[in-house]
């Protein structure tokens, strides 16, 4: 996976001119491996919304208790954000990802157990407070391995893998349910994980063979972790991040049982059209990835974060609010997808810009701020049934996601980095 010896510290250095030494090779396998993590991640988060309809019947739990369900996940998920950055930081990616990726595959494999709500429940917060590790760990990867240059890639790359396991998740499943049942569903599913914690643990180094060379501004500590919550920077990326999260969570929960309900759609018919808007998500990773790191490579560094995540919400604004119009599920898919395609442009520049001014804590960093986004994930989980109960429509919900993608479009325009890099960078 990885070659390169296991480095006490990580490395910072420069040629005599300056200049930066051809990389190894073997960083891109750490991209691919951290794709299939992502992907394996998804799987696991978005198989219990298929499993939804068979569940629900068999332990007798209404949509508000399910609702309850998708929320534990989502809140052990954002409580451990922090503390699962600062182990990574602590003792580097390779053990804090193996012990996580187990542990959290043991926690998919024991939601087949349940046979009442409240251990459905605490299962599934330990659960969310083992994935927890996976973005963060990912982050301080990223961090040792690849200079400013290339994250952009590397993390729409990380993250179209996440897109790409939340839509195979949907007909994988139902391919299992048909077989199964969602007990085994579950059961099959934890061993995927397992196997990734065994290699990642044997084949990866904390460090590279040779030392990324890190750009001037960007050496030393970064922004340490006391200083998160007093940085005006971080409050605006923890903001925008809730906001998407808030739009991005109802794809993973509520919008596959949303278009089988709303359009009377069979089970084989939702797996398909929900897995839509997710592998377009994926793309958008991709696409903004490589934006990103055109434009930092050009100059224009500060922008390169900004111009993809504001371009991205406003995207999404359009695409969610127009969900509640749709008259068909086609159309409704179609909104859905603009809707997700947009939030994911947001996800690449998100975590540069916590590399940008997290350092050699990024991992911290990029915890704190997919903890307080994913309080964005724990909110919509519980607003979408709310709502719809509510109102009998989904059009109030669609209506506050739209708002808060404009919101977060302001978030961006304030959002400068501490370190953009190098000298005469345009702003």
């Amino acid at each position: 996976m990885a070659s390169g010896r296991e480095s006490s510290a990580p490395g910072s250095a420069t040629t005599a001119t300056g200049a930066s030494a051809p990389l190894p090779r073997a960083r891109y396998l750490v991209v691919a491996a951290l794709f299939v993590l992502a992907l394996v991640t998804y799987i696991d988060r978005a198989a219990i919304s298929s499993a939804k309809g068979p569940m629900a019947s068999e332990l007798a739990l209404s949509d508000q208790a399910m609702g309850a369900v998708f929320s534990a996940f989502a809140l052990g998920y954002a409580l451990a954000q922090i503390p699962s950055g600062w182990f990574a930081d602590r003792f580097g990616p390779r053990f804090a990802l193996a012990a996580l990726v187990g542990l959290w595959s043991l926690f998919t494999t024991l939601t087949g157990t349940v046979s009442r709500l409240g251990s459905l429940l605490a299962i599934r917060f330990f659960f969310g407070v083992a994935e927890a590790g996976a973005f963060p760990g990912s982050a301080r990867a990223f961090y040792n391995w690849l200079p400013a240059g290339e994250r952009g890639l590397a993390n729409g790359i990380l993250f179209s893998g996440a897109l790409l396991g939340g839509g195979i998740a949907f007909p994988i499943c139902a391919w299992l349910l048909g077989i199964y049942n969602w007990r085994w569903a579950f059961y099959l599913l934890g061993i995927p994980g397992i196997l990734w914690a065994l290699l990642w643990a044997l084949l990866f180094r904390n460090h590279p063979r040779q030392a990324v060379v890190q750009e001037a501004p960007e050496r030393g500590a970064g922004m340490s972790l006391a200083q998160v919550f007093r940085s005006g920077p971080m409050a605006l990326a923890m903001a925008q991040y809730f906001c998407g999260n808030f739009t991005f969570f109802i794809c993973m929960s509520w919008m596959h049982p949303y278009l089988k309900e709303r359009f009377q759609l069979s089970p084989a018919e939702a797996a398909g059209y929900a897995m839509v808007p997710l592998l377009c998500g994926a793309t958008a990773n991709w696409a903004s990835g490589m934006l990103v790191d055109f434009l930092y490579r050009s100059g224009y560094r500060a922008w390169s974060r900004r111009l993809p995540g504001m371009s991205g919400f406003l995207l999404a604004a359009g695409g969610i609010f127009a969900v509640s119009l749709a008259g068909s599920p086609v159309a409704a898919v179609a909104c859905f997808a603009a809707a997700t395609f947009g939030v994911e442009m947001t996800i690449s520049p998100s975590w540069a810009y916590c590399m940008d001014i997290g350092g050699k804590h990024s991992g911290s960093v990029g915890g704190a701020m997919n903890m307080v986004g994913n309080f964005g994930a724990v909110v919509s989980a519980s607003a979408f049934p709310y709502l719809h109960g509510l109102t009998g429509s989904g059009a109030t919900y669609f209506s506050t996601a739209a708002v808060l993608n404009l919101a977060a479009i302001s978030c961006w325009l304030r959002m400068k980095p501490r370190a953009t890099g190098g000298t005469g960078a345009r702003l």
